[in-house]
């Protein structure tokens, strides 16, 4: 039988809410990473913030010529950017990663000024208005506009500036059972565990044999940027990816595409050329000790996450990618099980434990 999870810390579900709430689209990230600073602050030996705005918290291990561990979730979210204001006020935008246009006529928006958030509406032509083609037709993103409510140009540009980051208007929302709702869980799940492990570790009093870095990356959506500069600043020997992957347990998701994977059954361990053999079993085995239930992917070729520029960083990382099962990804409705999330750090926890040497990864 596997081990029943109890219901999240309520502390940690607060922090969880806030970090989904913080705005944080690529390259505007830092209202979400001054959320995950204070919380890891109290476990680490040391937090710090790079050039580039990615946030690392260490905790140091027992002994001396200690194996450097990175574990890494990023915090930027998909979003939007201002690029132009017409005469009549309305603004027009363009994407900050993966935006599908189909999604986005209709939707509520903010757009985050110097001054606060500016609410907005994402405009779209009546149904009645339009002729039988262009119903079938998807409006491209440069076609469509945000209304805040100006009167004209000048007055929209006394709220807001060309280059202002725009977010989608999403609650975070509590559906049956452990499974939640929001936008940003790409990859807020990842810095979320990542935070939680960090605890654990502090809260278990002992001493790792790795010296341990919780970094919680910027602009993944937008080309693995702040995987790839962290990486090479700590310059780990083994590094652990959290990330988000597509649940198959959807009606309109083939299980050919990506496998097998459902909410509640588990974190996933990814397995093919991004990942190095050993951890994957070392990651493998302590599930089944720990009586962790966990779910099982293929990436045959380099994965498109921070474990793909972190494996290739300076003379090369043992690497693995751990990933929560998510439905509905890129939209502002993404749906996690918590069970899910604190499985993945309490498997990553107890993996960091056997972990002694540099060399048990080499490949034999």
């Amino acid at each position: 039988m596997k081990k029943e999870v109890r219901a999240v810390r309520k502390e940690s579900l607060k922090f969880l809410e806030q970090l989904l709430d913080a705005p944080s689209p690529s390259g505007y990230e830092q209202p979400a990473q001054r959320i995950f600073r204070a919380y890891v602050a109290p476990f680490c030996d040391e937090v710090t913030t790079d050039i580039m705005g990615n946030v690392c918290g260490r905790i140091g291990g027992k002994g001396k010529n200690l194996p450097k561990v990175m574990i890494v979730g990023h915090t930027d979210e998909i979003g939007l950017q201002i690029k132009y204001i017409d005469d009549k006020g309305f603004l027009y935008f363009a994407a900050v990663g993966g935006v599908d246009a189909h999604l986005t006529p209709g939707k509520r928006v903010n757009v985050h000024t110097a001054t606060g958030p500016v609410p907005g509406v994402i405009g779209k032509k009546p149904i009645h208005l339009m002729d039988a083609k262009d119903r079938e037709t998807v409006v491209k993103l440069e076609s469509q506009y945000i209304d805040i409510g100006a009167g004209d140009k000048k007055e929209a540009q006394k709220l807001v500036r060309v280059g202002d980051g725009v977010t989608f208007a999403s609650d975070f929302t509590r559906l049956h059972g452990d499974r939640v709702a929001s936008r940003g869980f790409d990859d807020k799940a990842g810095c979320f565990v990542v935070a939680e492990v960090l605890r654990l570790i502090a809260a278990s009093g002992k001493k790792l044999a790795v010296d341990l870095y919780g970094v919680s990356s910027v602009q993944e959506e937008i080309g693995l940027r702040g995987g790839t500069t962290s990486s090479y600043t700590i310059n780990p020997d083994v590094g652990i990816c959290v990330e988000v992957d597509f649940a198959t347990d959807q009606p309109d998701v083939e299980k050919k595409h990506n496998g097998e994977v459902a909410l509640g059954k588990g974190p996933i361990l990814a397995r093919g050329a991004n990942i190095n053999p050993h951890l994957f079993e070392l990651l493998s085995d302590t599930a089944d000790k720990e009586k962790i239930a966990i779910q099982h992917t293929a990436a045959p070729r380099a994965t498109g996450t921070d474990a793909n520029v972190m494996q290739i960083s300076r003379g090369g990382v043992a690497t693995a990618l751990v990933k929560i099962p998510l439905r509905y990804m890129h939209t502002p409705v993404e749906t996690v099980s918590l069970a899910d999330l604190e499985n993945a750090a309490k498997l990553i926890v107890a993996t960091l434990g056997k972990i002694s040497s540099r060399e048990e990864f080499i490949p034999q």
